[in-house]
């Protein structure tokens, strides 16, 4: 189908700077920004507060039908992720509800209720999306599409500095620990793994500014 505006496909790995670059092009842009990552974290946050085992396909399965994610903005402008009805946004960045979205992400039943509300979201165009398999599953027809990569010592300092922002114990050597195996878990599941698309532009953010990362996918939008 032809868009009047394009799909931008950010894929990459947990601490890239996904989340950051995608909403400043979306912003540059005037595009919509979908967090897909923060909607397979709602999944996670979910399993934890029924006390189910993230890997328990059936056991997930049960809470899925009447799952509800939004995105909005809230009166400052930042972007708030509404599952069932409730304010989220800060629950899905602790470290516990990483490891679980990781978890409940190599279910085929997650991934296929997520896959279609994200195709839904953004089937006109005009959006930024990132995750782990947008370039490759969910918009494989994508008109730009991005592999956003840094190393797992770039990555793990990030999300210390995040955490540690947020007030929240961190601990750098765990998290690169986790960081790892999340990248060995995401990279060998045999549904929907995260690689790089064959035509998507790869960006190694470890050592390049965020608005140099920002200007190259824009000048690849345009």
């Amino acid at each position: 189908m032809k868009r009047e505006k394009p799909i931008i496909a950010i894929d990459g790995p947990s601490g890239a700077g996904k989340s950051t670059i995608s909403k400043l092009v979306a912003r540059r842009l005037g595009f919509v920004y979908l967090d897909t990552g923060a909607m397979y974290r709602c999944v996670g946050l979910l399993a934890l507060r029924r006390n189910v085992d993230p890997l328990d396909a059936e056991a997930v399965a049960a809470f899925l039908p009447n799952l509800s994610i939004e995105f909005r903005l809230s009166v400052h402008g930042a972007q708030q992720v509404i599952c069932n009805g409730e304010d989220v946004s800060d629950a899905i960045r602790e470290h516990p509800v990483s490891q679980a979205a990781s978890k409940t992400s190599s279910r085929a039943v997650v991934r296929e209720k997520l896959v279609a509300m994200q195709r839904e979201m953004g089937r006109a165009g005009g959006v930024v999306m990132e995750g782990r398999d947008i370039g490759t599953n969910v918009f494989p027809d994508a008109e730009v599409k991005v592999f956003l990569t840094a190393t797992p010592q770039e990555r793990a300092r990030r999300r210390v500095g995040q955490l540690e922002a947020a007030g929240q114990p961190a601990d750098y050597e765990k998290i690169l620990a986790d960081q790892l195996e999340r990248d060995r878990r995401d990279a060998s599941r045999k549904l929907n793994p995260l690689v790089r698309a064959a035509d998507a532009i790869e960006v190694d953010s470890s050592d390049i500014a965020i608005e140099q990362v920002v200007d190259k996918i824009v000048r690849l939008a345009l």
